[in-house]
């Protein structure tokens, strides 16, 4: 195999959103901003939940770890935009490129598995609330919630592996603001079909099957809501999903549009865009979605921003 020290590029350039020094003075503001949202808002849901003992329950629990997820996946991609927007330079070593694409994909395929492991909690907790302490046990809730963590590891290395394989010669500008793998693939000058088989059979386990399972979930949870026989009792238990299928729905109307749709219908601008949606907007809205409509969320960050404001006067 040709080495990839004497023919391989050192390192690439992030294009990124756009060329244009005045747009890119308007993007910095507004990642900037939306960065500081979204770490505000998801420290302080894990802050909260922390806590409160009230909160130590499993749906908070896997709130937690989503809080967590969005704010590494946000931290891995972001900053490094911001810091080449303000420093006038694009480029990124080859070993920098990989350790970012490592991380997105670690906090994406965690991101994905947890929000199926959530929609499960909710399929207990509605259709044998009777049974949802025995069901969730603490040792579940670990399992469920560390499998996936273990889950990306190995899927995210994987990735990092077979890409180190291949040699990146003339062209090394990427259209992107990260290091993603889709753009990287292109750039290649050797062969990258066990990347792309790869990818395929990755997105169907972390991508296609949560979905299926999370659609499943709720197809059980709708049917045992309308068996509810008074109004108020079905419009609670729908509110209690209400918050999760909003981030179902962002979730994976981006990822599916950028990993499972064809190619030929692929642009670069679409995946900048998904990709701003999936590492940017989303971690920054969920906790404001799942904080909106939950009384004892709310009453837990009244209570920490309270303590925060009594400890510095």
């Amino acid at each position: 195999m040709e080495s990839r020290n004497q023919s391989s590029t050192s390192e690439f350039i992030l294009l990124g959103l756009s060329e244009n020094p005045e747009q890119e003075t308007l993007l910095f503001a507004l990642f900037l901003c939306m960065y500081v949202v979204m770490a505000m808002g998801n420290l302080s849901i894990i802050l909260a939940i922390s806590s409160d003992s009230h909160l130590h329950t499993p749906m908070y629990f896997f709130l937690a770890n989503l809080s967590l997820v969005d704010f590494g996946l946000a931290t891995n991609t972001v900053p490094k935009m911001l810091v080449n927007i303000q420093m006038k330079s694009k480029s990124i070593s080859y070993p920098c490129c990989l350790t970012q694409m490592y991380f997105f994909h670690f906090f994406g395929i965690v991101d994905s598995v947890l929000i199926a492991v959530m929609a499960y909690d909710r399929f207990v907790a509605i259709c044998h609330p009777l049974h949802y302490t025995t069901i969730m046990s603490p040792r579940l809730c670990g399992l469920l919630a560390g499998s996936p963590w273990v889950f990306s590891y190995f899927i995210s290395l994987t990735h990092i592996l077979l890409m180190v394989r291949l040699v990146f010669c003339g062209n090394n500008k990427i259209p992107h603001y990260f290091c993603d793998l889709t753009p990287l693939l292109r750039l290649s000058c050797t062969d990258t079909s066990v990347n792309k088989i790869f990818v395929l059979i990755v997105a169907g386990m972390v991508i296609a099957t949560p979905f299926i399972c999370i659609l499943a979930s709720y197809a059980r949870i709708i049917v045992a809501i309308m068996k509810v026989p008074s109004a108020g009792g079905r419009k609670k238990a729908f509110s209690t999903c209400s918050s999760h299928l909003s981030v179902v729905a962002l979730l994976y109307g981006t990822t599916i549009g950028v990993y499972l749709c064809p190619s030929s219908v692929r642009t670069a601008v679409k995946e900048k865009a998904s990709a701003v949606m999936y590492t940017a907007v989303t971690p920054m809205l969920n906790p404001f979605i799942y904080s909106l409509r939950n009384r004892d969320l709310k009453r837990a960050l009244r209570k920490l921003f309270s303590k925060k404001i009594i400890s510095s006067s």
